[in-house]
This record gives C-alpha cells, structure tokens and sequence, in this order.
C-alpha cells in the first residue's frame, strides 16, 4: 500500500545544511499499523510531511496505493491527500462551529458526496468509534479522547488507502492514550487501510504490527516484529 524508497530530504546548504531525511526505504501493507519512533529532531514529523505529500523530497520516491507521488502536480496531490490519505494530529483539528457529525462529514462534502451518501457514511463511523451517541455535540463539549476519535473518525471519511498520525495521544492522559491506539488499530483492520503513525510512548508501540526507527534522519532496522495483533514483544 505504501512504499518509500531512498527518501532524501535537506534543508539549507553548506555548513548549516540541516539532512532530515536520509535515505529511508521501507514498506506498509495494508491493514497493518506500523509505529514510527524517534527522539525529537530525528526527522519523524518531516518523513511523515514527505509521505503525506505536504512536503517533496530532494530525492527518492513515494508510492502511495501504487501512485507515485512525484509525478503529481499540486491539484493532483490535493485531491490524492483529500481522497486517499486521512491525517489525524496532536491536537486534534476539528471545526470547534461544527458537531462531530458535521466534522466527520467535512471530507465527503469537500469531494461532493451526496447527502445520502455522506449521512449513512458519518453514522457509520462515528458508531465505528464508539461515539454514536454524541453526533449532536460540538468539540468542546466532548472529552480529548472523543475528540480524538471524531478525528479518526473523518480521517477515515472518503475510506482513504493510508492513515497518518503525528503523535495522535500526545495531548491526552495515558488510559486514553491506549485506548486510542487501540481504536486505531482495530478500524486499520475493519476498513483494512495502511496506518503509520508516529509515537514515543513505549506502551503504545508495543499496540503496533511493526516498529520502525528514525535516528538523525536514518532509519534503523526494523526494531521488532510481531504477527498481526499481538504487537511488539517486550
């Protein structure tokens, strides 16, 4: 579902050339969570940017559900970010005007599913999430971690080939936390997409198929394996 391939991505020249990326190949299949971890500035947040297409490469390639990314144009890599990648971040990103419902729906009306469509697709969701009961309520009216899964909840709208998160659980409390990552894991299988999702948190890795780790731009080898569900050994 995802292959990146001698990803190379420098800021600045010479002496103060920053090299956030160097090199990195690696691989997610479909229906499996892959963990990405690293210490701050190890390049994490940009090998996402350059995965998501919010940033290009100096070198190297993404491949993306079998489309390569370099070869997209900015109206073709918008509309494969609004149709193909659902993005859920730290702080959540939900219209604070909206209910969850109207938020999860923002994608579908963006791509101009009719009102049928979008409605039975929103409900699905949000039961997906366990949030069925709370459509009506606006984000500040629900917790972090319902937040948090309303924005699962719309990364999934438009039932995109790949998910990325950047430190989805890094504003909420440690249960919750958990009990996050492992909604991201279970809807990964259900609607079986492609998951990378960046995390310090060694009790959340160890809820992933597959750790992979960033150092000073490098990627190490993959530092654990485990069959589909069981997550890293300790």
């Amino acid at each position: 579902m995802v292959v990146v391939e001698d990803l190379v991505r420098t800021y600045g020249s010479g002496d103060t050339a920053v090299h956030a990326v160097r090199g990195v190949s690696f691989s997610v299949a479909r229906g499996e969570l892959v963990a990405l971890k690293g210490r701050s500035g190890s390049g994490k947040t940009t090998l996402l940017n350059l995965i998501g297409g919010l940033d290009r490469p100096d070198s190297g390639t993404v491949r993306i559900d079998g489309t390569e990314l370099a070869g997209l144009g900015e109206r073709e890599l918008l509309a494969l970010r609004r149709d193909r990648i659902g993005f859920v971040f730290q702080s959540f990103g939900l219209l604070p005007i909206l209910t969850a419902a109207e938020n999860v729906g923002v994608p579908l009306r963006l791509r101009k599913a009719d009102r049928t469509e979008r409605e039975e697709r929103v409900d699905l969701l949000l039961t997906l999430v366990g949030l069925e009961g709370h459509a009506a309520q606006r984000p500040g009216e629900l917790s972090g971690g319902q937040q948090q899964r309303v924005a699962i909840a719309r990364a999934l709208a438009n039932r995109p080939a790949l998910i990325i998160a950047d430190e989805p659980t890094g504003q909420l409390d440690a249960d919750t936390g958990r009990a996050v990552m492992e909604l991201l894991r279970a809807v990964v299988r259900s609607e079986g997409v492609a998951a990378l999702v960046a995390t310090h948190d060694p009790g959340l890795l160890a809820l992933a198929d597959r750790v992979i780790e960033l150092r000073d731009g490098s990627l190490l080898d993959d530092v654990d394996d485990a069959p589909a569900g069981e997550g890293p050994s300790a």
